[in-house]
């Protein structure tokens, strides 16, 4: 017997709807990031990162590897996605080994912030319009994807190679530019 299916479920049942969505939620806490109290950023950050793991990982198991299969990319707009997302995923476990007090806390989240909101772009702007074009059922992806995510919901996103790599290599530090900073002696005009 089918079950009875919410609003929002039959809104988040194609792929595209579903990714839509989550965008949108996380462009949202970035915003609120921007505008938030000390005291808030923490909590805004957590809920971006644990969103940003699920979108990345349902993208990656199921909507790129269906599009790379059906999807003309002669621009090799999925080669970029795919180091956009490398390079989320290095920030994102970064900031998650940190503890919020860092110097570059703030500023890591702001630049996760811009790539994300730059990857958003393109997706929405060119990849989805391509994917749009293809034959792919994408309410049939978009109810594997929605089953993934509620299981990584449940279970937790497995680490991944970008989280492996900072937990092996640990944290920057302090930036090379304020370490310098104290041993050089800098050039001034003449009076």
């Amino acid at each position: 017997m089918p079950t009875r299916k919410t609003k929002k479920t039959q809104r988040t049942q194609t792929a595209l709807t579903m990714l839509k969505e989550d965008h949108d939620n996380v462009k949202e806490l970035f915003e609120k990031f921007e505008n938030a109290r000390d005291a808030a950023k923490k909590k805004i950050v957590a809920e971006a990162l644990s969103d940003l793991k699920l979108h990345a990982a349902i993208e990656e198991a199921y909507f790129y590897p269906a599009l790379r299969q059906e999807m003309e990319d002669e621009d090799g707009l999925m080669e970029e996605a795919d180091e956009e997302h490398h390079v989320a995923k290095v920030l994102i476990a970064e900031l998650e080994a940190m503890q919020g007090d860092e110097d570059h806390w703030e500023a890591k989240f702001m630049v996760l912030a811009e790539n994300i909101r730059h990857h958003i772009k393109e997706e929405e702007g060119e990849i989805f319009p391509k994917a749009r074009k293809t034959d792919i059922d994408f309410a049939v992806l978009g109810q594997q994807m929605a089953e993934l995510k509620a299981r990584l919901a449940r279970e937790g996103v497995p680490e991944d190679s970008e989280a492996k790599m900072v937990r092996n290599s640990g944290l920057r530090g302090d930036s090379p530019a304020r370490k310098a900073q104290q041993k050089i002696e800098v050039p001034m005009k003449a009076a």
